[in-house]
């Protein structure tokens, strides 16, 4: 056994329940074989605050800090609180110290977080330096924050008013960071059914309000009440602090100590309670909202309990797969053939005091209002009285294990999402830090229960003998909250006199001036920074190898805890283009129909009870430089644990060779679900979709992928599903010849990332995988010419996302290298300052591809013209560009420090594929790393000539509310109504 397990897996005798350490007393001592390590729950001598270390061998180490900050109204006080605590402090007397961290700092994760009951503001390095400057900014921040001296921070991520035109003709408005993304998020029907169907279940408490702040109550929100919250809730003895990885934990705490010792009381008096809610069964609401017919939606909640049945809401997430995990599952296929809607979804609402099963209508038929709450308890009774399918259950409990153990955290580093997940628990029960934790008793109890009705009886008390539950409807309507505030500010601006306008206009002056002076070289002075010499040499990544195999085998041999995942690429240029839609048919409906062995309900049985997943999807590569190239792929990725190895090598080729194609009424459904949920991502992501549209101005693949996935493959899907009854007809001949010509053995390869003993068993299993040669592999795949526009997309949206893109240029001489220190530089200082600050969008960047594409994105923006004339500046500012060599060591060390984040095995693995498919040289990712590292001022500034080069053809892409988008000046080539027509 190594040093570091040795350190981690037995409890350390020297943190023993009792002993004294840097002003920490530890309470409980607790091993934690779930993340191979221990567990120190610890009070703080001083000031009773809470603290936890989760020790274990993990480099990538974290801290974070939370307070329990549960809201009385729907101000959104705390959500701007986290925002504005990052906006300076007495230590550091700079504008954005969170900014400058995101741009010189070595973080491989640095942000906060508002919940419906907690603030949280974790942060993750693998640099012990670096995490210890991460750590005195934040706890700066949030015990010293400069919102007591500069109340223009307020106004800044809060709201303030703004005066448009001179005398009668001038108008009011609102704007603020917040604000913004609030109207932003509110935008979204699931956030406004969830909210409404909290203050429904909840009346009487926290949960009733809208934490992140409702766009019609934030302006009553006054400064003195936003001091006072933060006065009562940022306090020691309210908060809660966790450490995670392998720490010095000595040198931490001493390090935390120091800071904890500086906190002032400021006596404003207690904390809000977080109060249990008594049971209710209100009758069912309605909530009215501006957007699209088709997002009309039934929402249907039964609390389970509270936090501390740890066992219980991890059943109840078991219990939601088993019954609607996918559209075989029992409930989803009865609501579903009832014909209710157009899509039906459970999901367990926990990480809150009283968890919750929510069940999801959208898009309502006639006739769904009245019967659905029925349908589903009556199916649920019967369920519970007749019992559910031992298979099917056994099924959801496997897939619960795997990714229990798998502990892929998506964007989120291992110690952050613990940390998160301790909240879950300890937030409500000080004895409780560590429920959320562990796993291994409650699954020993959960597979116990299988043969003895315990989840006949969970369905039984959840379902049928709730006490706790409620039903809310969301009604589209027209006008909603967009007029109410355009009403509301006319009313205010008739009881304005001039000099009240004057007053307003001054005072946006004064914040304009506080947001453009520079930070004095003093405050910069103050804040922690590395140098490129603090950069250390980044591990060897294993290098993946060619292996002899039936098919080309890349092999990956990767430590993944018992884990094998394998991809397959099948190459696609041996089709039409006009066939590249229905390979996007192909991908969502996979996996979801009858094969000639199983139905599609024992298949599905099959996959969860074998499979980690199974998915089916597309990507399409390019070359470097080079917009005209394209290589389309059909990628079927899989994984399990090693036990079933055999079945990862078969069961994906009997889905892909065997499917049917002649359920008609199954494959609408999928297909309306797969509309749904791209509609759902252009109005909560239109930023990604903007950016993604203004690369098929200019680039081949991306012309490709976006008729397989993206906004093309969603036009078609309308079409397709708006006249599904003819079309339908001849869609199984035509998917069924597809897939034999996609699924053959020319130009495929696998990638099989696992230890060699199981990729050896995963080849005796699977053979060839079927796969035979098809004999025709000429190329025939030719991507109409790409050509740059205009464009609108109209979605249901109070904000817009606002993207532009430019064509290589022949000024562009820089290192790819150099362009990533540029992009930072761009996106943290000067758009972040013109757009998020003064603009007030929530969000804003740059990026630069390596096909040469300059592209700028807004995201949850207020404005469009004054964005994109915020863009034509980048290339002035940065020419200008005078950074002193801190500043520019930061920026580096920041860009080296992303290229070097430590990612997931499986995250490793597809890097590599997808570096290879880009046919990039060997070494490419360090030579890139070299480029960054060698960056100099000068490098950077030469990049100015490319971003002001005129010459080049541009692209705009916006989507947003008709509104704004009808006011702007741009000159649209089309303006398309998205969603909903």
């Amino acid at each position: 056994m190594d040093h570091a397990k040795q350190r981690f897996d037995t409890l350390d005798p020297a943190l023993a329940a009792g002993t004294a350490h840097a002003g920490f007393t530890v309470t409980r001592a607790v091993p934690l074989p779930e993340i191979s390590g221990s567990a120190y729950v610890m009070r703080h001598d001083a000031t009773g605050a809470r603290a936890l270390w989760l020790a274990c061998a993990d480099p990538n180490k974290s801290f974070s800090i939370s307070f329990k900050t549960p809201p009385t109204d729907d101000t959104g006080v705390f959500h701007i609180l986290e925002h504005s605590v990052l906006c300076g402090s007495a230590r550091y007397p700079v504008k954005e110290p969170f900014v400058n961290l995101l741009k010189t700092s070595m973080q491989t994760f640095l942000n906060a977080m508002t919940f419906p009951d907690k603030t949280m503001y974790p942060v993750a390095s693998t640099n012990t330096a670096d995490l210890e400057n991460l750590m005195g900014v934040y706890l700066d921040a949030v015990l010293h924050p400069a919102i007591y001296e500069r109340p223009r921070i307020f106004e800044q991520e809060g709201w303030h008013l703004e005066v448009t035109g001179e005398g009668d003709d001038a108008s009011l408005s609102y704007n603020g960071v917040v604000f913004n993304e609030m109207k932003g998020a509110l935008s979204d029907p699931d956030d406004v059914l969830y909210q409404a169907l909290s203050a429904a279940l909840f009346p009487d408490t926290a949960y009733a309000h809208e934490s992140g702040g409702n766009p019609r109550k934030i302006p009553t929100l006054t400064y003195k009440e936003f001091l006072n919250n933060h006065a009562r809730h940022y306090t020691l003895a309210n908060s809660y602090t966790v450490l995670y990885g392998d720490l010095d934990i000595d040198r931490e705490l001493a390090f935390i100590d120091k800071r904890f010792h500086t906190a002032q009381a400021r006596d404003a008096g207690a904390p809000n309670e977080l109060e249990l809610q008594a049971p209710v069964r209100p009758t069912r609401r309605e909530v009215r909202m501006a957007t699209a017919p088709t997002n009309s939606s039934i929402g249907l909640s039964y609390v389970l309990g509270t936090a501390a049945d740890r066992t219980r809401v991890l059943a109840v997430d078991v219990l939601l797969d088993a019954l609607c995990g996918s559209n075989e599952a029992p409930l989803k296929r009865r609501v579903l053939d009832a014909d209710l809607a157009d899509d039906f979804s459970a999901m367990l609402i926990d990480g809150v005091l009283q968890p919750q099963a929510m069940f999801v209508l959208k898009g309502l038929h006639e006739g769904a209002t009245e019967r659905f709450r029925a349908l589903v308890e009556d199916v649920c009774c019967e369920l519970a009285r007749d019992g559910i399918d031992r298979e099917r259950l056994e099924a959801a409990l496997a897939q619960a294990e795997f990714t229990l153990r798998e502990g892929d955290w998506g964007g989120y580093p291992d110690g952050v999402a613990l940390s998160m997940q301790a909240m879950s628990g300890w937030l409500y029960d000080d004895e409780r830090p560590l429920d959320y934790l562990r796993y291994e008793d409650a699954l020993a109890e959960l597979k116990a229960g299988l043969d003895a009705g315990y989840f006949e009886r969970l369905l039984q008390g959840l379902i049928c003998e709730s006490a706790h539950a409620a039903e809310v409807e969301l009604v589209p309507v027209e006008g909603g909250d967009a007029a109410d505030e355009t009403l509301e500010l006319a009313q205010t601006r008739a009881q304005m006199s001039e000099e009240d306008l004057a007053a307003v206009t001054r005072e946006v002056e004064a914040l304009r001036h506080e947001q453009e002076a520079p930070d004095t070289p003093e405050g910069l002075a103050s804040l922690p920074s590395l140098t490129v010499d603090d950069v250390e040499a980044p591990a060897a990544e294993p290098e993946p190898r060619d292996t002899q195999a039936p098919l080309p085998c890349i092999a990956h041999e990767l430590d993944t805890h018992g884990i094998d995942y394998v991809y397959h690429y099948f190459d696609l240029r041996r089709l039409s283009f006009e066939e590249l839609p229905y390979v996007g048919v192909l991908t969502d409906l996979l996996g979801r129909l009858d094969t000639a062995r199983h139905s599609a309900s024992e298949l599905d049985t099959l996959i969860g009870k074998n499979l980690g997943g199974l998915d089916f999807f597309t990507e399409t590569y390019t070359r470097d430089d080079d917009l005209g190239f394209a290589d389309p792929v059909l990628v079927v990725g899989a994984s399990s644990l090693r036990a079933n190895v055999d079945i990862l090598a078969t069961l994906p080729r009997e889905v892909w060779a065997e499917t049917l194609f002649s359920d008609a009424a199954r494959m609408r459904d999928a297909l309306t679900q797969r509309k749904i949920a791209l509609e759902q991502y252009f109005v909560g992501s239109g930023h990604a979709a903007a950016l993604a549209r203004t690369s098929t101005y200019f680039s081949a693949a991306s012309g490709a992928a976006s008729q397989m996935a993206g906004l093309d493959y969603y036009l078609f899907l309308k079409g397709l599903l708006a006249d599904w009854d003819a079309r339908a007809q001849g869609l199984e001949a035509r998917l069924s010849a597809l897939a034999g010509h996609i699924f053959t053995a020319d130009e495929v390869t696998v990638s099989f990332t696992g230890n060699a003993a199981e990729r050896e068993r995963f080849w005796e299993a699977g053979g060839p995988l079927g796969l035979t040669p098809a004999g025709d592999v000429a190329h025939r795949l030719a991507i109409p010419a790409p050509a740059p526009r205009n464009e609108a997309f109209v979605i249901p949206s109070n904000v817009s996302y606002v993207a532009r893109a430019a064509a290589p240029s022949s000024a562009d001489a820089g290192t790819l290298g150099a362009w990533q220190v540029a992009t930072r530089a761009l996106s943290y200082d000067y758009l972040w300052n013109e757009v998020r600050v003064k603009g007030g969008a929530y969000g804003v960047g740059f990026k630069r591809t390596t096909e040469g594409l300059r592209q700028f994105w807004s995201f949850r923006d207020p404005a469009v013209d004054a964005t994109l004339g915020r863009y034509d500046g980048a290339a002035g500012w940065l020419a200008g560009w005078r950074p002193d060599s801190a500043e520019l060591d930061g920026y580096v060390v920041s860009a080296v420090a992303a290229h070097d984040a430590p990612v997931k095995p499986r995250q490793l693995a597809r890097r590599q594929d997808m570096v290879r498919f880009g046919g990039r040289p060997a070494g490419w990712r360090d030579l890139v790393r070299a480029q960054e590292l060698a960056c100099t001022v000068d490098d950077v500034r030469a990049l100015a000539p490319a971003l002001a080069d005129d010459t080049c053809a541009r692209g705009i892409c916006v989507f947003g509310g008709r509104e704004a988008i009808e006011a702007s000046g741009v000159a649209f080539d089309s303006v398309t109504e998205l969603v909903g027509a």
